[in-house]
């Protein structure tokens, strides 16, 4: 399981994370975009070493960036509070800040997990799980949900983005309380995982123009709805002892389905739904 967890998070690290950034619509992160494999490169050899100081070297340097995207999310909030004041724009706003902010927690838990010391009580095993859980469930939920409340304006789309920041937050007061604050955080994402995946099958896919993008917004679609059951049975089974996947299990379906179907796929598509009018304007 640590090779493939190892994976998942690279795959966060060095694609997930900067295409995303792109796709947020601030122009302000343009430049730590840029600079985002001077921090993200660093951070996926820190997962290869021994734990040591040379390991939390390199994961402090992806800490480094994980702070430049939680200082840009505060100085969001000062420079631009109107969209956080309107019940229209604050959900999308709220999950694009949830997803800045998602990064800064993964690195604090790679430092401490590739140092060897636990954290708040949490072992080295847990706090590997916390880092790929925040560049997904986290990073890459957050943003997709914000993106989707975008274009589909409505109570679900509003639903969809605030279930992610509110789902993220219990599953980490559930790592502090207990597996039923954990069990509540995940019944609230998978809520809204599944309202995203029902939002982009009925609203966004059929506004995609080209096969590949629809087919992206399809497999991203089905594989969330897939995953999202896996992780409520996981949950359900912690917080009541019922028989459920065991963490391996886990990371090769729930974690590989997450990273692969619905992130990859997710950021794909929303960067050719992004592209696709600058390219018709350029041709027209």
């Amino acid at each position: 399981m640590p090779v493939l967890v190892d994976l998942i998070v690279m795959a966060g690290m060095l694609v997930i994370v900067p295409t995303g950034l792109r796709l947020a619509d601030a122009p302000e992160l343009d430049r730590t975009r840029r600079l985002w494999p001077v921090f993200a490169v660093p951070g996926a050899v820190a997962l290869w070493l021994p734990r040591g100081p040379a390991a939390t070297t390199l994961a402090l340097g992806y800490g480094l960036g994980a702070a430049l995207l939680a200082l840009h999310a505060l100085a969001r909030i000062v420079r631009r509070p109107d969209p956080l004041r309107s019940w229209r724009t604050a959900p999308a706003e709220v999950a694009l800040l949830t997803a800045l902010l998602a990064p800064a927690v993964a690195a604090t838990a790679l430092v401490a997990e590739r140092s060897g010391h636990p954290l708040f009580g949490f072992g080295l095993g847990i706090l590997a799980l916390t880092v790929p859980h925040f560049h997904f469930a986290g990073f890459a939920a957050a943003l997709v949900a914000g993106l989707v409340s975008r274009v589909a304006d409505g109570p679900a789309g509003r639903f969809a983005a605030l279930s992610v920041p509110l789902g993220t937050l219990l599953v980490l007061i559930g790592y502090f309380i207990g597996d039923r604050a954990e069990l509540a955080g995940a019944v609230v994402l998978t809520a809204g995982m599944w309202t995203v995946a029902f939002l982009t099958w009925r609203t966004v896919r059929p506004a995609a123009r080209d096969r590949t993008t629809r087919v992206l917004l399809t497999v991203s679609a089905a594989v969330l709805a897939g995953t999202m059951v896996l992780a409520l049975s996981w949950a359900l089974g912690e917080a009541t002892g019922l028989p459920h996947p065991t963490l391996a299990w886990m990371a090769a379906t729930h974690g590989v389905g997450n990273a692969l179907g619905f992130a990859l796929c997710s950021v794909l598509a929303w960067q050719r739904l992004n592209l696709r009018p600058a390219h018709e304007g350029r041709t027209a």
